[in-house]
């Protein structure tokens, strides 16, 4: 007897708790109603086939199973209705998968004979599978209830030697149509006949077992399927597409939509000679990394290829297409190195950056131990290899914020765009700038502090109570627990990375110890007040007795600048922009646009934040911070340019947030993003706000990309070294023997000028380089003949193409200036060219005095630490203090946080000996300041 589902042809409804196997006992959507009490009657006197013993073949190893039988059960006759009462529940069923079926089968399902002699065998009913199992109407996933089939034997078997061939094109994966049976186990041992089935109705068990069988059906074509999984293989491919094209469009030579043309560099920089195909293959870049991020999943190793691919089509461009490292100043920090090789030692006597020797040091020690003699491949790549260097410690400091996915690496693209500051070359600043990085990075990851108060908001005070308000925002950043034993190798860590910024550079050691100030002040930094004061005291240590060589006779310098913010700030931007030419003009106001538009973006990422119930201490502090140096002196007219960079990493977290400000939510399988509430009755969709956002920020983002080229390189006129320059130079290196002096070219004597020639490559102790004084009139030599009349032999002037285009950019000298000058040089009586190309010439007097003589080097070391009464006590006041603060910071390390009765010991022990550290610092300032005075 069949269901009427089964007579009707159609399947029955399926819910979720049939399919996880209720044991509710059966329900509405289940076939375990009358008709299953009806259908386990007729298994009780069914016949069995004689085909059983070959039953235990029928599944394969997929465990799927192919139906034969007769053309129908329904030629069987009624059995006798069996007694169902006591244990035997219907409910209890197994489970089986039995393939989709596309088309209806000619024969019903056969259900196999198991013989009573084998063990373990069972009993099915054929009369119980009707059509609502092997007709058409059974698709993916259907559940049917169906009593009297065991649940050790197979459903079905397969044809004897065939087996049913898919449809061309069908790949899809398999889908399978689930059968819910009741479960029926006979004894191990039963009698035939009659004894047989009482026995295996007594043996029904209330368990649901699951056997899921394959079915196949349609695949799909291959163009479809390709097109599905476009989000995974197309950001790669357009990846690796722009960076090929990239790459041709800027090393083949030059044509069509190709080749890049160094005569065609003019006011605006490189951006001028690159062809269309460059720009065309850094927006593919950017597109693929925005296809990535659309997707909403972090994928981590392909958006690091993606970030380091625009890493270097934009910071390695020079690189591409010069065959000479640019930036006359690298030049002389290899000269550093090559001396300190040469000597054994550094001299502040014959430049300040002796007095911080710890990147020359190292590069030295590196280079020397490798048998490195050419720095130049070194000084060529230096720019990308930075950049590159610095996306790893700020990818860490991205993952220590509670930000999405689009948010994180969306600001580390803004990282790379935006940063056309130019220090990333062969310097110590580009070296201790990934110091700082790292420095932050594991301040926020390994010291990392979030605390969230929920207090009383206080009955009085507006700024108390704003205070609170601010205080109880969601933290913005994360804290994760590591052990003491983490802790405090990383403690060891930030010492010496401190050190070595402090050995190496000005600037960067000040940046970080503010920053860690910060991050303590603010609550953000489990670390305690006592390593400011160790880290604050090393600066002050370095200062007073490894650099005195140069702060004695330059205190003025040293803190002259102190308090001129407005002085300062006009030294950096003002000073800038006046005197250039128009299409230069245009450079320098987009680096000042650059910097406008990532501080706009900050700040309204910062209140979209706040909107949200979010505060972003830390990111706000990194921004923060570095403009306080603005009060300390100018740096050179620089200080304005090492603020940005400083200020870059909390910048670009904030500028992400102007787009992407919402928090995450879900879990890293299924990503997903806050909502947040607003008081207005129409509101847009949030899928749609999410992918304006997107749009926008990948709009921002090719906007920022095409003025980084402006502003990175504009100055390439005269930044970029010829490989003619750098030959002029060798010229006078072979020249210079006991010493000798270069001339360079400047429109105005004055201090601080750097020369715009690849200086002090060799021989840095040997040559003195001199300014000399020349005229808009090419004509006009006579400056250049008195200087000339006044210096010993061994005396060069060096007119370079590099100097000539920065007369003309940024003084206003003709556009023919280089060629008249030279021609000038050449007809003079009194000089002579001594080397010639056609980027650089050298020239000198043809007669000197006959008692002319060549002078010796200048000397290495000057006066030294002439010292102080209290330096001794000095000396050992330190020793005391950095040992007892550490010691104290390990303690509370160990327990966690806490000040022990030991701790306070340590305190009473340092606290004095800082204080007595401190006095004798400034004494050495006063007294030897005083007798440099005299």
């Amino acid at each position: 007897m069949k269901t009427e589902a089964a007579e009707a042809g159609e399947r029955p409804p399926v819910s979720e708790e049939t399919h996880a196997g209720s044991e509710d006992g059966p329900t509405s959507e289940t076939l375990g109603d009358a008709a299953e009490a009806e259908n386990l009657e007729d298994s009780a006197e069914a016949e069995v086939p004689a085909e059983a013993e070959d039953s235990a073949d029928s599944v394969d190893p997929e465990g799927s199973a192919e139906a034969e039988g007769p053309e129908g059960s329904e030629e069987r006759g009624d059995p006798e209705e069996p007694d169902i009462s006591g244990d035997d529940d219907p409910s209890a069923t197994a489970v089986f998968r039995i393939p989709g079926l596309t088309s209806k089968p000619e024969n019903a399902l056969d259900i196999p004979d198991i013989s009573a002699d084998e063990p373990g065998a069972s009993i099915v009913d054929t009369s119980v599978l009707g059509s609502s199992v092997t007709d058409s109407s059974v698709v993916d996933s259907s559940v049917v209830d169906l009593p009297g089939v065991t649940d050790t034997e197979p459903l079905t078997k397969p044809e004897p030697e065939t087996e049913p061939e898919p449809d061309e094109g069908d790949d899809e994966a398999e889908t399978t149509a689930e059968v819910r049976l009741p479960a029926r186990r006979l004894a191990e041992s039963p009698a035939t006949g009659q004894e047989a089935d009482e026995a295996g109705r007594q043996a029904v068990q209330d368990v649901t077992q699951d056997v899921r069988v394959p079915a196949p059906v349609a695949r799909l074509p291959w163009t479809e399927r390709l097109a599905r999984s476009a989000t995974t293989w197309l950001p790669p491919l357009l990846t690796v597409e722009g960076l090929i094209m990239y790459v041709l469009a800027l090393r083949v030579a030059p044509g069509p939509l190709r080749g890049v043309d160094l005569t065609r560099i003019d006011g605006l920089g490189l951006i001028s000679a690159l062809p269309v195909t460059s720009f065309v293959a850094i927006l593919l870049m950017i597109t693929a990394f925005f296809v990535t991020i659309a997707q909403n999943t972090d994928r981590k190793f392909l958006l690091l290829f993606q970030l380091a691919v625009i890493t270097f089509a934009l910071h390695g461009a020079a690189a591409l297409i010069e065959d000479t490292p640019r930036f006359h100043t690298a030049y002389v920090h290899a000269g550093f190195v090559e001396f300190i090789n040469r000597t054994g030692t550094s001299s502040p006597i014959l430049d300040a950056r002796f007095a911080w020797p710890g990147f020359f040091a190292l590069v030295a020690f590196v280079t020397k131990a490798a048998g490195v003699t050419d720095l130049t491949l070194i000084l060529r790549w230096t720019p990308l290899l930075s950049n590159l260097l610095y996306l790893l410690p700020f990818v860490l400091i991205l993952r220590q914020v509670v930000a999405t996915t689009r948010a994180r690496w969306f600001a580390a693209l803004l990282f790379i765009l935006v940063q056309w500051i130019g220090q990333d070359y062969f310097s110590p600043q580009g070296f201790t700038y990934a110091i700082y990085l790292a420095f932050v990075a594991i301040v926020l990851r390994w010291f990392g502090k979030v605390e969230a108060r929920d207090g009383a908001m206080p009955p009085k005070g507006r700024i108390r109570r704003l205070l609170a308000r601010l205080d109880g925002l969601t933290p913005g950043e994360l804290a994760r627990s590591t052990g003491v034993y983490d802790r405090s190798i990383m403690l060891i860590v930030l010492i010496v990375l401190f050190g070595t910024a402090t050995a190496s550079h000005q600037i960067t050691p000040f940046m970080m110890l503010g920053t860690l100030t910060g991050l303590i002040l603010l609550r953000r930094s489990s670390l305690s007040w006592a390593l400011p004061f160790f880290l604050g005291l090393i600066v002050l240590a370095w200062i007073s007795y490894q650099t005195v060589t140069f702060w004695s006779g330059h205190i003025d310098e040293l803190f002259g600048g102190l308090g001129r913010i407005l002085e300062n700030l006009q030294r950096n931007t003002g000073d800038r922009i006046e005197g250039s030419d128009s299409r230069h003009a245009l450079v320098l106001m987009a680096r000042l646009g650059i910097c406008a538009v990532i501080l706009l973006l900050a700040a309204i990422g910062l209140l979209r934040r706040l909107l949200r119930g979010v505060g972003d201490r830390a990111a706000l502090l990194l921004l923060c911070v570095p403009v306080l140096a603005l009060a300390l002196q100018s740096y050179g007219g620089e200080i304005g340019l090492r603020i940005y960079l400083f200020a870059l990493p909390g910048a670009c977290i904030l500028a992400a947030y102007a787009f992407f400000p919402n928090l995450p939510t879900g879990t890293a399988e299924a990503p997903d993003e806050t909502v947040p509430i607003r008081r207005r009755v129409i509101r847009l969709d949030p899928l749609l706000t999410r992918r304006i956002s997107l749009l926008l920020a990948a709009g921002c983002a090719m906007a920022l990309s095409l003025s980084f080229l402006v502003a990175r390189y504009g100055n390439e006129q005269f930044e970029r070294v010829s490989n003619d320059e750098v030959q002029a130079m060798h010229y006078v290196y072979g020249h210079d023997k006991p010493s000798g002096r270069v001339l360079f070219l400047v429109p105005i004597i004055g201090p601080e000028v750097t020369p715009t020639i690849p200086w002090g490559e060799r021989d840095f102790d040997k040559i003195e380089y001199q300014q000399v004084l020349v005229d808009k009139d090419p004509e006009q030599l006579s400056s250049v003949i008195d200087k000339f009349r006044v210096s010993p032999p061994n005396t060069y002037l060096v007119a370079s193409r590099g100097q000539a285009a920065y007369l003309q950019l940024n003084h206003g000298f003709p556009a023919d200036w280089a060629q008249r000058f030279r021609a000038a040089l050449d007809a003079s009586p009194e000089l002579k060219r001594v080397f010639n190309s056609r980027d650089a010439a050298v020239y000198t007097l043809k007669t000197y005095p006959k008692n002319a003589e060549i002078p010796q080097p200048r000397p290495l070391t000057g006066f030294g630490d002439r010292g102080s009464p209290m330096t001794p006590i000095g000396l050992g006041a330190l020793g005391v203090t950095w040992i007892a603060l550490f010691v104290y910071e390990l303690q509370r390390l160990r327990d966690a946080g806490r000040v022990s009765k030991a701790g306070r010991r340590i305190l009473f022990v340092a606290v004095p000996a800082f204080l007595l550290a401190v006095a004798v610092v400034v004494e050495r300032f006063i007294v030897i300041g005083f007798n440099q005075l005299q």
